[in-house]
């Protein structure tokens, strides 16, 4: 526990954990168990993330790129990961990679995943990542985070604002379950366009 951080009401997340070592490593210990469906549950594990700002918002839109070097990305338009300051005025993210969502991962009849598979949050697509950087943008600053494993390696670096807000996750995930051959760019789309008020699209470099 982090005792320096505000006692913010938690909802997802637990803001005063800021990494939770056992949690990612119990994680790591069993990808079978928590990536079933291998990098099409990563995928679709981060997509629910902005259909989630969707809902909220009453619509929104969300980009998937499968890169040539096996790394995805997932880009929203919503309002950017929940980022408040202390009293000090430094910035600080709601620990939605390197700790667990208090919704989904420790419930048996949570909810299921277009691919079938029961959502259990972002930390798992963190902690089976060789690397991971989140960029985050909203309305009064944006930052950039780079995690292995789920642990942060860097600090929440300023980065220059675009006019724009949202959400985007750029990971390489080195620690699947065997998921019978690569991913079909047209099934994914499929699976991702399944949340009601989320656009979505797919977009496919793997080929050149």
């Amino acid at each position: 526990m982090d005792g320096h951080l505000p006692l913010w009401r938690n909802t997802t997340h637990d803001w005063a954990n800021t990494v939770d070592a056992d949690h990612l490593a119990a994680i790591r210990r069993d990808p079978a168990a928590f990536a079933p469906g291998g990098m099409r549950q990563l995928i679709l594990e981060v997509v629910a993330y902005a259909a989630d700002e969707a809902q909220s918002r009453g619509a929104g839109r969300c980009a998937v790129t499968l890169n040539a070097d096996g790394s995805v990305c997932v880009a929203d338009d919503g309002r950017g990961t929940d980022t408040r300051f202390d009293a000090e005025g430094r910035p600080v993210k709601k620990p939605v990679m390197a700790t667990k969502d208090l919704r989904f991962f420790d419930h048996p009849d949570a909810e299921a995943l277009p691919g079938g598979h029961p959502r259990r949050g972002m930390s798992v697509v963190a902690a089976l990542s060789e690397w991971l950087v989140h960029t985050n943008r909203r309305a009064d600053g944006a930052w950039s985070q780079r995690y292995a494993y789920g642990v942060p390696t860097t600090g929440l670096r300023p980065v220059e604002g675009d006019g724009t807000t949202g959400t985007t996750v750029h990971f390489h995930a080195t620690q699947l379950p065997c998921s019978g051959g690569e991913l079909a760019s047209d099934e994914l789309a499929r699976l991702v366009s399944s949340w009601p008020r989320l656009t979505a699209e797919v977009h496919d470099r793997r080929h050149g």
